[in-house]
């Protein structure tokens, strides 16, 4: 694993625990409102393993895209199946069509943004908004604004109704994922409740549409990853990606049938409270960074 991880001593087997705790603590946090990003920051800090930062918890991530594909197989082939006969016959009325063309459209923003920070921010990854106080920050003004969502969502549509328009407002959401403890399914779940869809059909969108995302960020920091741990080989990182599918694919299936139900109240009251946390932490350690 890369040295922010572990001290240069570290051992195999310990680089292969520490890389399936991240794993485990990414399944679970990707797909649930709670921002994977700040736990995969706060967890390790506060295990006293150092920040892994960005380029591991990119392809750490690499695990989810492979639950998510697996469990979404059937929607993914529906919606290239619908992209190509809309292609070939001008069908874009079609679900799976503007399913697929909304997909396309949200990707963009986080794309574009996601590039903008690697040329032009080289210190994103030590700046501020990695600190420990900004996260907490972050993470209870998101936790207002799903409360508010959650209120005011009329929560009448379906997936089926979905608009390529709809890729543009909750691409712009996803961008601000970019952010450490905004979280991606949280964003793009609160806009969606904000844009009158059903809890379920919400996640399910919110899900499909970081497929794209997500796997770009992965591979375009594969590289550094597999780099940084050449001492130990690429084994620890294997096992980070293999431990966040398995509880990712645990994750997507409990957060579906948990929307069908119930409210988003109980990542409401989470993220309140893993903030306050993180405020009083920043504080108690003189709000310095990390």
């Amino acid at each position: 694993m890369p040295a922010a991880i572990q001290p240069p001593a570290l051992g195999f087997l310990e680089a292969c625990w520490h890389a399936l705790v991240l794993g485990v603590v990414q399944g679970l946090t990707e797909f649930l409102p709670i921002s994977s990003t700040a736990h995969l920051k706060v967890v390790p800090v506060l295990l006293g393993w150092g920040d892994p930062g960005v380029a591991v918890t990119a392809v750490i991530q690499l695990g989810s895209i492979v639950a998510v594909i697996l469990y979404f197989r059937a929607d993914l082939s529906a919606v290239a199946r619908g992209i190509s006969r809309a292609v070939r016959l001008g069908q874009w009325k079609d679900p799976s069509a503007r399913l697929g063309l909304a997909m396309a459209i949200g990707t963009v923003p986080i794309v574009l943004a996601g590039l903008a920070i690697k040329t032009l921010w080289p210190g994103y990854e030590t700046s501020v908004l990695r600190s420990i106080a900004s996260i907490g920050v972050v993470s209870i003004v998101m936790a207002l604004l799903l409360a508010v969502a959650e209120t005011v969502g009329e929560r009448r549509r379906s997936l089926p109704q979905v608009r390529p328009v709809d890729g543009v407002w909750v691409g712009l959401a996803q961008a601000l994922a970019l952010i450490p403890g905004v979280s991606r399914s949280g964003s793009t779940l609160t806009a969606s409740l904000f844009d009158g869809w059903e809890r379920s059909a919400a996640a399910r969108f919110s899900f499909l549409l970081g497929i794209p995302a997500i796997t770009l960020a992965g591979l375009v920091e594969l590289k550094s990853a597999f780099a940084a741990s050449a001492e130990l080989g690429p084994v620890p990182l294997l096992v980070g990606i293999a431990s966040a599918a398995v509880v990712s694919w645990l994750a997507i299936a409990w957060l579906l049938r948990f929307l069908q139900n119930n409210s988003t109240w109980v990542f409401v009251a989470y993220r309140l409270g893993f903030g306050v946390f993180l405020l009083a932490w920043a504080a108690r350690s003189g709000w310095a960074p990390g």
